[in-house]
């Protein structure tokens, strides 16, 4: 098994050098490759925010492009929404030919039970963003911003990350990391030794009780990017340079 875990691009029109990036890995990894990657896993915040599956923007109509090239190829896409891209549906997955992951996903990795998730739901000291994202998240807030055109909708998520950046840059840091607890509830919960997620932007690789592990995946910016790799029933979390 050859897999490539990969978290928080953030692609938006003002991210061409991590859209390049991505770009770029893809050639390399699968499509001139004869042992083409078995899967590319997705874990949140490909975009920096997305509109709904109807996004007609030419941004999104590359990434539709890139990623049927992948499964076209014969390598599979597993894609989890982020707090960023959490209006990601089904109609977009089923245009390229991938599959949506739930908030936690569990899959053998390594020949072990691992939790796949965003990880956004585990920093639950950041009472107000969980708040957010219950709104957010609700059925009923999505139906009704769908019944909205296109560019009114694009303008309400440039207001959300507005508010967003504002909101982070009066946070302690730890606030926004992961809760040791809810790390530890959320993979016994799952019945897992292993933990991938991305989101906090902490890349690194921690070992938890009773030999469990946490790896945590790196984003995206214009000088560097992370990928988790597992081959061989191995895993390496790997930096290389953007741009």
């Amino acid at each position: 098994m050859h897999r490539l875990f990969i978290s928080d691009l953030h692609l938006s029109d003002d991210s061409l050098p991590a859209e390049e990036a991505l770009y770029y890995v893809v050639q390399r990894e699968i499509l001139q490759r004869e042992s083409a990657v078995d899967s590319l896993v997705i874990l949140g915040d490909l975009f920096e925010a997305w509109v709904g599956d109807d996004d007609d923007a030419p941004l999104a109509n590359r990434v539709r492009d890139l990623f049927c090239s992948i499964t076209d190829a014969g390598t599979e896409v597993l894609l989890a929404r982020g707090n960023r891209d959490f209006m990601l549906g089904s109609a977009f997955a089923e245009q390229v030919g991938a599959r949506l992951l739930g908030d936690e996903t569990v899959m053998e990795v390594c020949n072990e039970p691992c939790l796949l998730m965003h990880g956004d739901t585990l920093c639950t000291d950041d009472t107000a963003y969980q708040q957010f994202r219950e709104m957010v998240r609700d059925p009923d807030w999505q139906a009704e911003m769908m019944t909205r055109d296109l560019e009114a909708r694009r303008e309400l998520a440039r207001q959300l990350r507005e508010m967003s950046i504002d909101a982070a840059s009066n946070k302690p840091e730890d606030i926004m990391d992961v809760n040791s607890s809810a790390v530890l509830e959320a993979m016994k919960r799952n019945g897992v030794v292993r933990l991938i997620h991305g989101h906090t932007h902490r890349p690194a690789r921690h070992e938890l009780p009773s030999g469990q592990e946490r790896i945590v995946l790196g984003d995206w910016t214009d000088h560097r990017g992370w990928l988790l790799r597992e081959r061989d029933g191995a895993l390496s979390l790997e930096e290389f340079p953007i741009g």
